[in-house]
């Protein structure tokens, strides 16, 4: 299966609306963010999708989820890797935390949780090194400390001051990594403290 139809199967076992609140559930099949709360939204599913393919998930990939919100990228990425690997999503805000730990027991993929992240710490430096890296907010400057948490032939995907960023680890390249643009875009801002 190609990389962009894997992504929409992935969607499509795990529906959107089962991570959102209840007040907006009837809007999720609307392209476009959602409020779930807390300043906080559920991305646009075709933000989702091309983010996620981007990242060119594999089964087996170690995934860490920067800004899990409602759940709803974690379960798909969980889809993505299967039971032989892990994903680990990392959430700010302590309800969200728990409404998308929640969710994402539901589906059934014991692979796949979700923590509070630790104050003053972006990702999860203590679980490194990851396969693939998901951010879901916008970054003023390249996170590099997501991108030091990336393993060999890592990738990386994030919004950067308006443009979505993928960072592919290559020890032949420029200082070790690929940088590429794709498209601008518009995420709640990541909160780094």
């Amino acid at each position: 299966m190609a990389g962009g139809d894997r992504v929409e199967a992935a969607m499509a076992a795990h529906p959107r609306q089962r991570f959102l609140p209840r007040a907006v559930r009837r809007q999720a099949g609307y392209d476009g963010p959602l409020d779930i709360g807390h300043g906080q939204t559920n991305s646009q599913p075709r933000t989702v999708h091309a983010m996620i393919q981007l990242l060119d998930v594999h089964p087996g990939h170690r995934v860490l989820d920067v800004g899990s919100g409602s759940g709803w990228t974690t379960a798909v990425l969980a889809e993505l890797v299967g039971p032989g690997g892990s994903v680990l999503g990392v959430e700010r805000v302590r309800d969200l935390v728990l409404s998308g730990s929640a969710a994402l027991a539901a589906e059934g993929m014991p692979w796949a949780g979700i923590r509070a992240a630790t104050p003053g710490v972006l990702g999860a430096p203590d679980e490194a090194p990851f396969d693939r890296i998901l951010v879901s907010a916008m970054a003023r400057e390249l996170p590099e400390e997501l991108v030091a948490q990336l393993g060999a032939n890592g990738i990386l995907v994030a919004p950067v001051h308006g443009r979505m960023l993928r960072v592919a680890r290559d020890d032949a390249a420029p200082e070790g990594r690929r940088i590429t643009a794709h498209g601008a875009y518009r995420f709640v801002p990541l909160v780094t403290d």
